[in-house]
């Protein structure tokens, strides 16, 4: 029997069906007997819908700035605990 980690592994090939037959009966089986892979699936399919559904937008220079010298910020203090 297929894990919730394996399943979770899988779970984007799965949900973009590029796994081979075999292995999408076993995902298939799991997410079936598994409320919490099911609810992780189907969350993750719904987002999906979402996220395609929506129109692309910029965001203004300034939030942009603050963003990208947040995330360097990040991770230079990422690096310094290593």
């Amino acid at each position: 029997m297929l894990t919730c980690k394996e399943f979770l592994s899988e779970l984007s090939e799965f949900l973009d069906e590029s796994t081979d037959r075999e292995v999408r009966e076993k995902l298939e089986k799991h997410v079936a007997e598994c409320p919490n892979c099911w609810v992780i699936c189907d969350t993750t399919k719904k987002t999906i819908s979402v996220y395609k559904g929506m129109k692309e937008c910029s965001i203004p220079s300034d939030v942009h700035s603050r963003l990208m010298a947040a995330m360097e910020k990040r991770l230079a203090a990422g690096r310094a605990g290593r």
